[in-house]
């Protein structure tokens, strides 16, 4: 089978939990003998990059804006897959995407959207896009032959909010042979001795809640711990100054870690938090969970449906 992948800004994972999902369900298929191509975004992965863990990749240009990197760059990548690849299947993330599945279902191509946690429900957008965002989750199961996300939880809201069941394909974790890191010493934090938070430092996922209540509890009481914040977010650069003005000095923020670092420093942790209050089920709480962490989340539906 031939299958490709849509919507995401590609691999190797570099960015969110999308990322995550599709290089493990792409690995996973190019290794039972299935043909998989994932469509990347220049500004996120290396164009050198050809192939990736069985996986071709297929990079293609978009416009670097807040509003329309997303879309324009599935626009051409289904443009691509309909009149080149012409796969068995095409897989698109995120409901946003959900006008284009037009566009390889009139190639022929079965085409399977992932709604993921109902991306109209984050700060970040505008009212138009909000807008826009309820129209293309409402529309996802008619524009796609098959309309899914990965919670429980997030179909629930879904048939309240809207009216029509979508499909549930939960995500999985398995914990990677450990490999030496240097990320503890070279990050300046002990084992289990430090709070870690992983994550797109947005609003919805409330890193700025997290280092304000670390700022509150007093020095005496931490007793030498720290706040771990790993992440990153394109265009929302002011929001990220805000959430370092506001941190003290026992708050580390080393950006995006990935591979043997991001491992090594889930499985040393003391705590992991995720405050998180939009999305469907997070790849990174899985893995603390995995890795042997104690878990704190917020009270969303998805997170405690994740939890347990």
């Amino acid at each position: 089978m031939n299958v490709a992948i849509l919507g995401t800004r590609g691999i190797p994972a570099s960015y969110s939990g999308f990322e995550t999902a599709v290089e493990q369900i792409s690995s996973r298929l190019t290794a039972r003998g299935h043909r998989v191509t994932v469509y990347c975004r220049p500004h996120v992965v290396d164009p050198g990059i050809r192939e990736w863990k069985g996986a071709q990749l297929v990079h293609l240009p978009t416009v670097r804006n807040k509003y329309l990197d997303t879309f324009v760059h599935t626009l051409l990548s289904s443009l691509h897959a309909s009149r080149g690849r012409k796969p068995d299947v095409a897989l698109f993330f995120i409901a946003g995407n959900s006008p284009l599945c037009l566009v390889t279902r009139a190639a022929g191509i079965p085409t399977v959207i992932n709604v993921d946690g109902l991306d109209s429900d984050r700060r970040k957008w505008n009212r138009l896009a909000k807008s826009y965002l309820r129209a293309a989750e409402r529309l996802s199961p008619r524009m796609a032959t098959r309309a899914i996300t990965d919670s429980h939880a997030v179909a629930a809201i879904y048939e309240q909010r809207y009216g029509r069941s979508i499909g549930v394909v939960p995500y999985g974790a398995e914990l990677p042979e450990a490999h030496d890191s240097d990320v503890l010493e070279r990050l300046g934090v002990e084992s289990r001795r430090y709070v870690l938070f992983v994550g797109r430092l947005e609003p919805e996922n409330n890193p700025h809640l997290l280092v304000d209540a670390w700022s509150r509890i007093p020095a005496e009481r931490t007793k030498g711990m720290k706040l771990v914040v790993v992440g990153g977010a394109p265009y929302a650069s002011d929001y990220i100054n805000r959430v370092r003005r506001a941190a003290d000095p026992r708050v580390v923020f080393p950006g995006y870690v990935f591979g043997p670092g991001y491992w090594e420093l889930q499985r040393h942790a003391y705590l992991f938090c995720a405050p998180t209050e939009v999305g469907g089920t997070h790849p990174v709480i899985l893995e603390s969970l995995v890795a042997g962490n104690c878990v704190l989340v917020n009270d969303y539906r998805p997170n405690a449906e994740t939890v347990g």
